[in-house]
C-alpha cells in the first residue's frame, strides 16, 4: 500500500478496454478481464506495473478464508514462501506494508461496475481513500460490504480454481497483459 507521504500518480498508459491480465502463480494461471471503462486509473496503473515486471516473484501475503487472497507487496520479493506464510518480517519490511512509492486516486465511487463478486480483482489501500498502489486482492466469494470503499478493476474469467487454492506464501511468477 502507498503511504500518505507518497505522491499521487497518474499513469501514462492509455487502456484500450480489451486488457486481460494473465497472472501466472505457483498454483496455476488466472485470467482477468480488466475494467478500463469503470476504473481506468487502476487498470492503467496495474498494466504499467505488470509491464515493468513489478509483480514478478512477489508472494501472496494475506489469506482470509472466505474473504480475500492478497498480493502485490514488494517487501515479499526477497522472502521465501515459508517466511511470508509465517508472517515474518523480511529485509525490506513486513509483508503487506510495501508499495510502488506512489499512490493512485480511488475510483470506487465513480465505477458503475464496482461490485465485489466472487473472483473480483480489486486494489487494497490504507485508511486514505487515495492510497492504493500495487497491492491487489481477489474476492473469495461475494464481498459486497467492500463495494463502497475499495476499487474493483477486473473480474476473473479463468482460474477460479487457482484462486480458491491460493494461500499466503504462494508465488506470483509473472503478470502479463494481453489484448482480447
Amino acid at each position: 500500500m502507498a503511504f500518505f507521504g507518497d505522491p499521487l500518480y497518474t499513469p501514462t498508459y492509455q487502456p484500450t478496454g480489451k486488457e486481460v491480465a494473465v497472472i501466472d502463480t505457483s498454483r496455476g494461471t488466472i485470467r482477468v478481464a480488466l475494467d478500463a471503462a469503470g476504473a481506468p486509473v487502476h487498470v492503467a496503473n496495474f498494466c504499467e506495473l505488470a509491464s515493468a515486471g513489478f509483480y514478478d516473484d512477489l508472494k501472496f501475503h494475506r489469506y482470509v478464508p472466505g474473504f480475500v487472497i492478497q498480493g502485490g507487496c514488494p517487501n515479499t520479493r526477497s522472502m521465501t514462501p515459508e517466511q511470508v506464510a509465517a508472517g515474518a518480517s523480511g529485509p525490506d519490511g513486513s509483508p503487506g506494508t510495501g508499495g510502488p512509492g506512489y499512490r493512485i486516486v480511488h475510483e470506487y465511487d465513480s465505477n458503475p461496475h464496482n461490485s465485489h463478486d466472487d473472483g473480483a480483482l480489486a486494489m487494497a489501500r490504507s485508511q486514505n481513500p487515495d492510497s492504493a498502489g500495487s497491492q491487489f486482492y481477489f474476492c473469495l466469494g461475494p464481498q459486497h460490504g467492500l463495494d463502497s470503499g475499495y476499487t474493483v478493476f477486473g473480474q476473473t474469467i479463468e482460474g477460479m480454481d487457482v484462486i480458491a487454492a491460493l494461500r499466503a506464501g504462494d508465488v506470483i511468477r509473472s503478470v502479463r497483459i494481453e489484448q482480447q
